[in-house]
This record gives C-alpha cells, structure tokens and sequence, in this order.
C-alpha cells in the first residue's frame, strides 16, 4: 500500500507540530508547511519515519499559497489528508477592533481554510477518498463576547465545515473540525488585538488543565475514527451541550464571563 501523504499548515509548533508528530508515528508521509521555513524543518527532523517535507507558506496570501503548492506538487502528486491548522489570535470587544484587524483575521484564520479546501478537495474527489481538517475553536462556538475578530472567524471555519461535509460525503471524502480551548502552545506569540486581552487568554492558557499532548492525542483519535465535531479539551463537550440543551443559562454565564473579563480576573 502506498504511503498515506499528510499537509499539515501551522506544523512548526503547537497543535500543528504536534499531529505532524502523530502522523509520522502512523506511518504517514508528512509535509510540514509554516510561516517560518525553519521552524518546518525542526518539526520534521523531530518525525519518525522517511518521505517528510518542509515547506514555508504564508496562508493569507493568495500568491504565497499557490507557491507552496507548486512547490508540494514536485514531490507529490497527491495528498490523503490536509490539515488547515494555521491561525493566529485575537481579542477584544467590537468598538475596539480595526478593520485592519479584521481583515487580518478572515484571511489567516478563514479564507486560508477556503484556499487548502479549493486546492486539494478536487483531488480528493477524483480519488475517492481523503480527509480534510480544520482547525477552529471553541471560540467558533461559544458566542463568548470580547474575543469578537477572532470568534467570527473560527465561526466562519465551523460553518465551512458544516458544508464541506455534505458536499463531499459522495464523494467518499471525510471532514473534521476541531474546536480546542485555551490551552498551553504558543498562539499568543502572533497576537493581534488588545492587550488586555492578551492577557486574560494567557491566563486561559495557564489555567486550562489541558495539556498540548493531551488535546494533540484526543484530537488525533477523533480524527482518525472519522469523527466530525471534535471538541479535545476537557471541559468543552460538557459547555457545548449546556449551549445547545440550556440556551438561557448559557447566556447568562456568558454574561458572567463578561463582566470577569471586564474586571481582568
């Protein structure tokens, strides 16, 4: 059987390294592609296995994606599984956010989603088979209020996910989105936005109870079973339900939440 070929963007650290490294350990081919080239080539000498890639690729840019492309299709004609892990973070409330911020947001967080998805899933098609995943958030769920640039666009990846899914089931291709929490990588370093904020998601980070190899080893499996919706922190699936089953009362601790952020606790 020929080796299963994985893209994985944002792979230099964090999430993105750490399923690059659970790929490699299944036997797979891993292209890691990152912002940095370098931080690419760490990833993949730390990778059990042969047939790895380093690739540099900045994702909200049309002509850097379409040259990391060109570059991938050298080695390989194919890809079974594309990881759209790539995002920075932001926060802070609507009347303190730029429109420069937003567009930072929609072209790193969204539509760089929209251009793995519009590269690859006709590939997918023709072979009969693959795996898309994209990384979102939680915060693509949760409505919570000051984290609202951020919010909308991994809101924008759960709802691409949503459709994606049902166009391409017939075509025996899968989708997957993963909505972590806070938990310890380094997201922050590309931070964009308040500064206050910043420091209420490093608090999120410290205080989360989650591990990176814990989420890397729940979001793996989920994916692997073929598990659409997935939620790898600890705390999330219980949050979600409460969401979906007790609106109101979500609400209200939402509100909550808000005046905690306020107060900077």
């Amino acid at each position: 059987m020929r080796q299963r070929r994985v893209l994985i963007t944002g792979a230099g650290s964090g999430l993105g390294q750490a399923l690059a490294l659970r790929y490699a350990r299944s036997g797979a081919a891993v292209a890691c592609a990152d912002l940095l080239l370098e931080r690419s080539r760490q990833t993949v000498a730390m990778l059990e296995g042969t047939g790895h890639l380093a690739l540099q690729v900045d994702v909200g840019k049309d002509d850097a994606y379409e040259a990391m492309v060109r570059e991938l299709a050298t080695h390989w004609d194919s890809i079974d599984v594309l990881v759209n892990n790539a995002g920075i973070a932001s926060g802070g409330p609507m009347v303190e956010t730029s429109m420069e911020e937003w567009r930072l947001l929609m072209e790193v967080n969204l539509l760089s989603v929209v251009r793995g998805c519009r590269v690859f899933a006709p590939g997918m098609i023709a072979q009969g088979e693959g795996h898309i995943v994209n990384t979102a958030s939680f915060a693509g769920l949760a409505a919570a209020p000051s984290i609202m640039s951020y919010g909308v666009s991994k809101a924008g990846v759960v709802a691409l996910s949503e459709q994606l899914r049902a166009e391409l089931h017939p075509y025996g291709v899968r989708v997957s989105v993963l909505c972590p929490a806070f938990f310890p990588t380094r997201l922050l370093e590309g931070w964009t936005g308040s500064d206050r904020m910043r420091g209420f998601a490093q608090k999120m980070m410290e205080r989360s109870g989650d591990t990176l190899d814990a989420v890397a080893d729940r979001a793996f499996a989920a994916v692997e079973r073929g598990d659409f919706l997935v939620l790898p922190t600890k705390k999330e699936p219980m949050r979600w339900r409460l969401k979906r089953w007790f609106p109101g009362l979500y609400f209200r601790q939402l509100l909550k939440l808000g005046e905690s952020r306020s107060r900077g606790d």
